[in-house]
């Protein structure tokens, strides 16, 4: 899952507007920016792929991003220093980095574990069905975005930068899905911070086009 986990950021927003939709959208790919850390440092691992179902990823090892206490762990961690800005409303923030595990259980093949060495390993596969996940996705993000739109209607905020964000994302989607050989570990991970950078600039802009109002 890449857009759908974006969802929960619109819906705190959407629920919490004084917190930064920035951080926001950080949050729910919090797990994926520390995975891809630990994969240029060869801590954590994937294969890559190409016949696989979806997506080409085998994540065959990310015990402390992607397992269930680690995904618990990081999310106290990042409510915890949040709050230090944003006062309680940061926990929110908390739920938000929490969710990509659970969106992450619809998708992935087996490969949560509950924690580092359980052995155990959890996934509903949806990526296996590729027409599907992406319409899940894609509506999840969709209803997200309508409920905020409607939200900033009641508070006087312009519908445009929500929609323009939700269409750019929309664009990195289907950019994500488009088949081609897949790069190496390495290169994955990197496309993975670029992806995730130009989601959180764009939430950026969206907080600036507000502060003007």
């Amino acid at each position: 899952m890449f857009i759908g986990h974006f969802a929960a950021s619109v819906a705190v927003k959407a629920v919490r507007p004084q917190l930064p939709f920035w951080a926001c959208v950080g949050a729910a790919q919090l797990l994926d920016i520390i995975w891809a850390g630990l994969i240029w440092a060869g801590v954590e691992r994937l294969r890559l792929v190409p016949g696989l179902p979806g997506s080409p990823l085998d994540l065959y090892h990310m015990p402390y991003t992607h397992s269930l206490v680690a995904a618990i762990f990081w999310s106290v961690c990042a409510g915890l220093v949040a709050r230090l800005r944003w006062g309680v409303a940061a926990w929110w923030l908390a739920l938000a980095v929490f969710s990509h595990w659970v969106a992450d259980l619809l998708v992935h093949r087996p490969d949560l574990e509950l924690w580092p060495g359980s052995g155990l390993k959890l996934g509903l596969g949806l990526w296996n069905l590729p027409a599907l996940e992406m319409l899940v996705e894609a509506g999840l993000l969709g209803l997200a975005v309508a409920w905020w739109v409607s939200r900033r209607a009641e508070a006087g905020l312009p519908a445009r930068p929500a929609i323009g964000w939700f269409l750019a994302l929309l664009l990195l989607g289907v950019i994500n899905a488009l088949p081609g050989e897949p790069p190496t570990p390495a290169g994955m991970a990197a496309l993975a911070l670029l992806g995730f950078g130009l989601a959180i600039g764009l939430g950026w802009l969206v907080d600036r086009a507000d502060s003007k109002r």
